[in-house]
């Protein structure tokens, strides 16, 4: 049963997330994220100059002339939503937590998928497949994916990339539009990313916090790491410390370039002090103008 504070998140988010969809990303998703899948339409007879691979055979045995197969772009699309669910979201030190963040981003989402009449499904995972919510349709649905986003609690707390991108893979057998949705605090999944990517049209959506890239000084901290459980004081007013901090980050920020660059793979970066409204009509813009 759903508690008053649940039924009143899920509100909140809804109003805001079918707003944004309809005002502002309705006609940027539509032109960015296009059926590719073809579908059979009619027959007509056979001009020259047309592929001799679209002859049907059938029909033209029955006719005794030459007839061609015709077929249309299907419109209709299937979109998953590759979530990350491990103990890295519940970090926020802006606005809101990443986890928060990537609720509303996924809403906005489900409901731009809903109203250009396209199936949505979400894989939730952590290092383990958390969870597998099928594609439909329907607002009825899309609500159900937020409830989940909201109170989901995942068994595991580390990152496993490749493995999510391996299950999707599987699972969705027909191709999709799959949002990676994730701040990649992980490694070794150039692999998989690129086999999926060759599936489905795969698009990554790196969420992060502007103090994973840079250390404040603010003295001696006790930092936790939620994905490990392990506590570690920092000396955050040594300036060797934040330049090494830095220089990490700086470091997988540009792994994480080289992988989406050798994959094809068109990426947004979300932080949670700015929100996720620009990166997105950037990218559907971009993508857009490349159709």
């Amino acid at each position: 049963m759903l508690t008053t504070d649940l039924i009143s998140k899920i509100r909140k988010i809804e109003i805001k997330s079918r707003g944004l969809s309809n005002q502002i990303f309705s006609g940027e998703y539509h032109s960015a994220f296009k059926g590719r899948g073809m579908a059979f339409s009619q027959v007509r007879e056979y001009n020259p100059g047309d592929d001799i691979r679209s002859i049907d055979w059938n029909v033209t045995a029955r006719f005794n002339h030459t007839f061609i197969k015709v077929f249309e772009e299907e419109r209709e699309m299937t979109v998953m939503l590759v979530v990350d669910v491990s103990a890295s979201q519940d970090f926020g030190t802006e606005h809101q937590k990443k986890a928060e963040l990537i609720t509303e981003l996924c809403a906005t989402l489900a409901f731009s998928t809903i109203t250009n009449n396209d199936k949505i499904g979400v894989v939730f995972f952590s290092d383990q497949i958390e969870k597998f919510i099928p594609p439909k349709k329907g607002k009825s649905h899309v609500l159900r994916i937020i409830r989940e986003l909201i109170e989901f609690k995942p068994v595991h707390t580390k990152t496993n990339i490749s493995k999510a991108l391996e299950y999707t893979t599987n699972v969705i057998k027909k191709r999709s539009t799959t949002f990676l949705i994730s701040d990649f605090l992980d490694a070794n999944f150039s692999n998989a990313m690129r086999i999926a990517a060759k599936k489905h049209d795969l698009v990554a959506l790196k969420v992060s916090d502007r103090r994973e890239h840079e250390m404040p000084n603010i003295g001696l901290v006790k930092m936790y790491d939620a994905e490990i459980g392990i506590h570690q004081w920092i000396d955050t007013g040594d300036a060797h410390t934040r330049k090494q901090y830095k220089a990490a980050s700086m470091k997988q920020e540009k792994y994480l370039e080289d992988i989406f660059t050798r994959s094809g793979v068109d990426v947004a970066n979300i932080n949670t002090n700015v929100g996720y409204i620009k990166p997105l009509m950037t990218l559907f813009k971009k993508r857009g103008a490349k159709v």
